[in-house]
């Protein structure tokens, strides 16, 4: 059933990062249980809120839920813990240190690093899309992405950005295909990728703690809002389907509210 299951997911085209962890989701379900119930699925939640964080749990929770509209059991369906939101942003690259850092790896010749950040900062992509960016999305400047329900959203490559990558492609003799290939020819992984990422900030001296992919997705929507204040454009750039997931970049990240604090607060 497990096999069948992942290709009904696959059919559905989502993200090959969904699919790892829709399967994982179910495969962990029944290494504790021989058979899925109500009872044993309760149980089962209970267990991922003892033993995971909020954010892991409902991820573990959609894959179950995905699997029982899979069987027919809607019915049987978990619903989500709800997570209190903090009232700050937390491990955000600040924008000084998001130039510092790129053009560090520009200085130090390490082109391919340099446009991975550039990129992940420049347009805002989650890392799973990143690695679908292909060549051909470069020089057309924008690469448009589907989700499950059939909604389009296009993610754009600003000019310069593009130039740039151009040029560097046509250096690297690379005119097709997928453009973030690791040493053998083939795609790099999303791990690999966040590994190599905190090497270059301790080799930097910045902070590892916020150096990682989706710290520049954030960096980029903190920094299109600090020069176009239209959340509702930015909330279809991030491809967020509530524009209240959105909002959070509106509050100022850790430490922006301690340094206000300590110029503001003399008594």
């Amino acid at each position: 059933m497990i096999d069948k299951f992942e290709v009904y997911l696959k059919s559905a085209n989502l993200a090959q990062n969904s699919v790892r962890s829709y399967l994982f989701a179910v495969k962990q379900f029944y290494s504790k249980y021989k058979r899925m119930t109500q009872e044993t699925l309760k149980s089962h939640k209970t267990w991922l809120i003892e033993n995971y964080r909020v954010k892991t749990v409902n991820l573990r929770i959609r894959g179950l839920n995905c699997y029982l509209d899979f069987i027919g059991r809607k019915d049987w369906r978990l619903s989500f813990i709800r997570e209190q939101q903090k009232a700050f942003l937390e491990n955000v690259i600040s924008e000084a240190d998001y130039i510092y850092f790129r053009n560090r790896l520009r200085g130090d010749g390490e082109y391919f690093w340099y446009f991975v950040v550039r990129f992940l900062a420049a347009t805002g992509a989650r890392i799973s899309e990143l690695l679908q960016m292909k060549v051909e999305h470069v020089k057309a400047g924008y690469m448009d992405l589907y989700s499950k329900g059939g909604k389009l959203r296009r993610v754009y490559i600003p000019k310069a950005l593009q130039s740039d990558a151009i040029d560097w492609l046509n250096d690297c003799g690379r005119y097709s295909g997928f453009v973030f290939l690791n040493r053998r020819g083939n795609l790099i992984t999303g791990r690999g990728i966040s590994c190599q990422l905190k090497k270059f900030a301790e080799r930097y001296g910045i902070d590892k703690a916020v150096v990682y992919p989706h710290s520049f997705r954030h960096r980029f929507a903190k920094s299109f809002l600090e020069r176009h204040n239209d959340i509702a454009f930015l909330a279809d750039l991030m491809g967020h389907e509530s524009i209240e997931t959105t909002r959070i970049y509106l509050r100022k990240t850790a430490v922006e509210q301690r340094s206000i604090v300590d110029e503001i607060v003399e008594w």
